[in-house]
């Protein structure tokens, strides 16, 4: 091979070796420019999982609260013969008492909630999710609400009680107040009713003597019907339900006028059965070592307001209703309690929890052993 042969031969070599490297670092450029590529899809879709898990949380969060606290109205629903629990979901989610479907079909599923029946119902917004639970499976009425119907909701106090009672009926809340105060009426009611009634006529300073005894339901009412009849029915339908609990309460040494005013309580310190019960099991241990209840409900009802927080100037409020400043039961029921509540106060969990504490925005209860341990839960739970 000549001189000149050789040299071309080395200069294609060289060329080729060039041209080699020239392509290994291209294909070194685009498998950075892939990884890039792809790192900055895995970092935009991680980003999006995470964006997606907050909204999700703050959606189911939001969707286990009522979903208007503060609405007064009264939404009549029918739950069709045969409903499953996805189609009263939606009725629910349809007709406005609830926020989501899906989110309450879930909620009744992990929390086993069955035996749901139909029939026409009163629900309001501001309901929350257990005493909806709770309506749908004492049953509805089996013919519409037509304006002769009085619904008693769990938890309300005798005022509130007043206020539904004029709304369905041509009576007035002062009517329907005066009428309960009658004493010629309460002899008659503890006449007929002695095992409910004989405790609740013994306390001298309660503000109302039937309050705790007008059971929460759904009541008819015909326009002949005089406001002695529609107390006499809802204090009946109290004696019905208490017929179940009567031997139990003497077996405890407790009276009835003691075990409503705990219910009613714990009607509204708490919602699943699960915590009323070891809030029971809270207020027996106070009591046991003789200390106040220190119930905010309590609080609020010797101050006749409603209020979302309750302040330490409102605990030294002067009344035997203020179960900070006393203690023991005080005068009585601060509400109409529910059958539930009943149930979780002569049920009491076993524990020896001394405090608890609600976080609001969940519905979730936290219980302690210690002050120490409360505070904590304050710190992390309640204090801004």
């Amino acid at each position: 091979m000549g001189k000149k042969e050789k040299k071309n031969s080395k200069n294609n070599e060289k060329k080729d070796e060039i041209e080699s490297n020239s392509k290994l670092v291209e294909r070194q450029k685009e498998k950075k420019m892939v990884k890039k590529i792809v790192w900055s899809i895995v970092s935009i879709l991680f980003t999006l999982l995470i964006i997606f898990g907050i909204v999700s949380y703050q959606y189911v969060t939001s969707s286990l609260q009522p979903l208007d606290t503060t609405s007064k109205k009264e939404i009549q629903i029918e739950v069709p013969s045969g409903s499953s629990s996805a189609d009263i979901s939606r009725i629910l989610e349809k007709n406005k008492v609830i926020k989501s479907a899906s989110v309450f079909r879930f909620y009744i599923k992990l929390n086993n909630k069955i035996d749901f029946k139909a029939g026409y119902y009163l629900f309001s917004p501001s309901m929350t999710l257990e005493k909806i639970i709770q309506s749908l499976q004492s049953g509805g009425s089996p013919v519409a609400f037509d304006g002769t119907k009085i619904l008693i909701q769990e938890g309300l106090t005798i005022d509130q009680v007043a206020e539904s009672v004029a709304k369905s009926t041509k009576y007035k809340a002062s009517d329907f107040i005066e009428k309960l105060k009658d004493p010629k009426l309460l002899m008659q009611l503890k006449e007929t009713y002695p095992k409910l009634l004989t405790s609740a006529l013994e306390s001298k300073e309660a503000k109302y003597t039937l309050e705790g005894y007008l059971f929460p339901a759904t009541y008819d009412f015909s326009e002949d019907m005089s406001l002695e009849t529609v107390i006499k029915n809802m204090v009946k339908k109290t004696d019905d339900v208490m017929q179940n609990y009567y031997s139990i309460i003497e077996d405890k040494k407790m009276t009835v006028q003691q075990v409503l005013t705990l219910a009613s309580l714990i009607e509204r310190e708490g919602n699943s059965f699960e915590d009323r019960t070891k809030i029971a099991s809270v207020f027996f241990n106070r009591l046991d070592v003789e200390m106040p209840l220190q119930s905010d409900i309590s609080v609020l009802y010797a101050m006749n307001k409603h209020k979302e927080i309750v302040t330490y100037k409102d605990l030294e409020t002067n009344s035997p209703y203020n179960l900070y400043q006393n203690k023991g039961y005080g005068p009585g029921p601060f509400n109409n309690p529910s059958e539930d509540a009943i149930k979780a106060t002569l049920n009491p969990a076993d524990t020896n929890y001394i405090y608890f504490l609600a976080d609001t925005s969940t519905g979730k209860v936290y219980f302690s052993r210690t002050y120490a341990e409360h505070q904590e839960l304050v710190d992390e739970y309640i204090t801004p």
